[in-house]
């Protein structure tokens, strides 16, 4: 589903225009998700399907008759409806309300959001799709990594695995004037990775005009930017954000990102076990004094087998 085709278009308003073309029980659905366009950021498949006495199966049925891929993808756009009209502290309290206030139905809340996300994002990429991921990664000279917020730490997570693995990467976190200095250093035959789930900032404008100007490719892991970045970018990975705010920003890029990581060790294995070997002498030498010396041997024999 483009979700700038929605900017004129409220979702209340789209399911409003459907439900002549459906049948009753899928009517009934889309009615309640019609009225309680709040309350279905926060709910599963199977409360819909009980607070309209239909069934899961329905609901995922209407989401799709509407033009959704899913519930998920349904709830995404809820959310980001209900984003503009309501406060940060309001929505906390809602999730709070709605996930209610015993253990056990917040475990449940949680898992399923999770549980949905992480498909959803599956269902989203291809093996192609990934294969040119790995591609791109694999083929760099340096990749560098850029998120902010929340997206840090997965920017951070692909830099460390990345280096792990015997490749060169480094993290861009800077904003600013900062974030000039750290952009003099890259290359075309780098490859850029940029985490920006659903916000835009002008940082994201400037890193994607000097790559482009430079000629290095960009990879981009986002939600609902990607219909706006989509044709200023090399390639782009769906990872499915949350609309309820009850799963973390980074889960499903964070999954991606061990896929991509285990994607090129896989095509190196050499330099990903030798490079694991020497980071477990250096940790060594760093806790066991006296094991120096082995670690400094290993050093020498990993640059000497090192692919220039």
């Amino acid at each position: 589903m483009n979700f700038t085709q929605f900017d004129d278009h409220p979702l209340r308003d789209l399911i409003a225009s459907k439900l002549g073309e459906l049948p009753p029980a899928e009517r009934r659905v889309a009615e309640y998700l019609r009225d309680h366009a709040h309350e279905i950021i926060f709910a599963t498949s199977g409360e819909i399907g009980a607070a309209t006495s239909t069934s899961d199966a329905t609901v995922i049925r209407t989401a799709k008759a509407l033009g959704f891929s899913g519930l998920p993808d349904l709830k995404r756009e809820a959310g980001r409806e209900a984003l503009g009209e309501t406060r940060p502290s309001a929505r906390l309290r809602s999730r709070i309300d709605k996930g209610g206030q015993e253990t056990t139905s917040l475990l449940d809340h949680v898992f399923t959001e999770a549980a949905e996300r992480l498909l959803e994002t599956r269902r989203l990429i291809t093996e192609d799709t990934f294969v040119a991921a790995v591609d791109l990664l694999v083929g760099a000279r340096e990749i560098v990594t850029f998120g902010l917020g929340a997206s840090e730490m997965s920017a951070h997570y692909l830099t460390l695995r990345l280096r792990r693995l015997g490749r060169q990467a480094r993290l861009i976190n800077a904003t600013g004037f900062r974030l000039a200095d750290d952009l003099l250093g890259l290359h075309e035959s780098d490859v850029m990775v940029l985490y920006v789930p659903g916000r835009l900032f002008n940082d994201v404008f400037v890193l994607l005009d000097h790559a482009q100007a430079v000629g290095t490719p960009v990879m981009l892991f986002s939600d609902s930017l990607l219909p706006i970045l989509a044709d200023r970018v090399t390639h782009t990975l769906t990872a499915v954000h949350s609309g309820s705010g009850y799963t973390g920003e980074g889960l499903s890029s964070m999954l991606l990102t061990d896929c991509l990581a285990l994607g090129v060790a896989a095509r190196d294995r050499d330099r990903a076990t030798g490079t694991s070997e020497l980071l477990n002498s250096l940790r060594t030498a760093l806790t066991q004094p006296e094991a120096r010396g082995r670690t400094a041997r290993r050093s020498r024999g990993a640059e000497k087998g090192a692919t220039p």
